[in-house]
């Protein structure tokens, strides 16, 4: 199932944030579209990146570069009250997201607060790091406050296609 371009709403008529260039803003990038349920729920997906330096520990390598979170609400569209929705569609968002990097492998980390690992209700959380060029790294060991499940490990189902641009 592929999502229509025009039910993408960027707040201010941008396309998913490209992750390959070195000019990615650090203030969050906000994309409202709504869900392709048949139902008024409407997902806020807010992405965001950090700069990410943290030492070498026993067994861990030292690890420079970014961390990139997608955190996905979903409210419903007429009231914003917090509404369900099946992880599929929040993960495709990811995915395309995750898609602009190089060697993109991005993490499912749930219904949690990325940094603290505390559970927060109606989001879902996802996380991809990079290297300094820019390229997929594995999670750095010393940054994990929370499970990280490779996005393709939940996979098992009919995925769904999200474009790339507005």
């Amino acid at each position: 199932m592929s999502a229509d371009p025009g039910s993408i709403r960027a707040d201010s008529g941008k396309a998913l944030p490209n992750l390959a260039v070195g000019d990615v803003s650090a203030d969050p990038h906000i994309i409202t579209a709504a869900a392709r349920t048949g139902t008024d729920i409407e997902l806020r997906i807010h992405t965001a990146i950090a700069s990410l330096d943290v030492a070498a520990e026993q067994w861990s390598p030292a690890a420079a570069g970014f961390a990139v979170t997608v955190i996905v609400h979903t409210v419903d569209a007429q009231t914003g009250v917090p509404r369900y929705l099946p992880p599929a569609e929040p993960a495709e968002w990811a995915r395309a997201i995750f898609s602009t990097a190089v060697g993109a492998h991005g993490y499912f980390l749930g219904a949690v607060d990325p940094d603290t690992g505390i559970h927060r209700r109606r989001q879902l959380a996802y996380r991809l790091y990079l290297d300094m060029d820019r390229r997929a790294v594995p999670v750095p060991r010393q940054v994990v406050t929370c499970p990280h499940y490779l996005l393709s490990a939940i996979d098992g189902r009919d995925e769904i296609t999200i474009p790339t641009m507005a």
